[in-house]
């Protein structure tokens, strides 16, 4: 129940939570402490926030369940030929879920199409990585795969010549891996400074990294060692992140191998966290309304993306001055963010109660 409390914290945040937290906090203090400001939004290049958490989390989470429903399926007979059919499908849809969140797949106009750009795709990547590897290598080899790809990602990253500009650039507008972008997707890139391509290493990367985090959780180990070893795993990423960022900075927009394991980090300590509240302490209550989220967590992501505006357009009906409850000075942005969080868990708790669980 923790990988699902975990995800739906994660989904949280990406439907709406920041806004309402933030517009909640305005109640009593406005503006908002810059601080907590600070940590909800992203850093423009280099450096590390708690939103810029979400992304890598939601890959991280996707690794720790693998070794559950891989095993889950191998324990039920599924032959490797079925599985293999499985992880090829699940990575080709993931794409082209990622294309139609933000690809502009919907607009059917070529010159506006972005062919890698989003999350989903990013898990993609490290998903059909880190499936062969569960299938084929054993999980010291798992382990050594993610940090190989971390390693040969610096190498190329830090010692390559970039076309144009040398080597060991890591700006935004002049790095490797920008350039691999650009010379391969051309038109079809999405014109920001993240980078996806040859980021796909450390994407594999964090998914794989998530994959430890489940195999501690399947281990056979006592609860309590179960939590103190994935606090210890989170504090060996944060520190070997933090040394590493002196030669090699924490950069989302690369997905850098520091930021790579610096994320992973903060993803294991809150493993750890949720796993021990929830599972091992059993206070699961609290936890309920995330996991409603956190099973249907790509459905909702996708209705987000796509139909986000909707939401947002039947919380100002009744929030606006025709609608069912009045705008207020000092509450109506509150009112606005609640219902339009709202509208959206309570679909989901009918899915949940339904047991309608979209999977991919």
């Amino acid at each position: 129940m923790s990988i699902d409390a975990l995800r739906g914290f994660d989904m949280f945040w990406i439907i709406g939570g920041n806004a309402l937290v933030m517009s909640f906090v305005k109640l009593f203090v406005t503006p908002p402490p810059e601080w907590l400001q600070h940590q909800f939004s992203h850093v423009e290049w280099e450096g590390f926030t708690a939103w810029d958490l979400i992304m890598p989390l939601f890959l991280f989470i996707t690794g720790a369940s693998m070794p559950f429903s891989f095993g889950r399926r191998l324990k039920e007979g599924q032959n490797k030929t079925a599985l293999y059919m499985k992880i090829v499908r699940r990575t080709l849809l993931l794409f082209v879920l990622g294309i139609a969140a933000q690809g502009n797949l919907f607009k059917w106009d070529l010159a506006q199409l972005h062919l890698y750009c989003n999350t989903l795709q990013s898990i993609a990547a490290g998903y059909i990585v880190a499936a062969f590897a569960l299938l084929h290598l054993r999980i010291v080899w798992q382990f050594a795969l993610a940090v190989g790809l971390m390693v040969v990602y610096w190498v190329l990253m830090m010692f390559v010549p970039t076309p144009g500009h040398g080597a060991a650039m890591l700006e935004p507008g002049a790095n490797l891996a920008l350039w691999v972008d650009e010379t391969i997707l051309r038109s079809f890139r999405d014109g920001t400074s993240y980078t996806w391509i040859l980021s796909s290493l450390t994407f594999a990367s964090s998914v794989l990294l998530g994959v430890m985090g489940g195999h501690i959780l399947k281990s056979s180990l006592d609860a309590n060692r179960k939590t103190l070893y994935l606090a210890g795993a989170g504090v060996a990423c944060l520190l070997s992140g933090y040394l590493w960022s002196f030669h090699f900075p924490i950069i989302k927009h690369l997905w850098t191998s520091s930021m790579t394991l610096w994320a992973a980090g903060w993803s294991f300590l809150l493993l750890a966290m949720f796993y021990w509240v929830v599972d091992v302490a059993g206070f699961r209550r609290w936890a309920f309304p995330f996991v409603v989220i956190g099973m249907n967590a790509i459905a909702v992501y996708m209705a987000v993306q796509v139909f986000g505006d909707s939401f947002m357009v039947a919380a100002d009906e009744l929030t606006g001055g025709g609608g069912l409850m009045p705008a207020r000075t000092g509450f109506h942005e509150f009112l606005r963010y609640a219902i339009r969080f709202g509208i959206i868990w309570l679909i989901l708790l009918y899915m949940y109660r339904k047991k309608t669980f979209l999977r991919v």
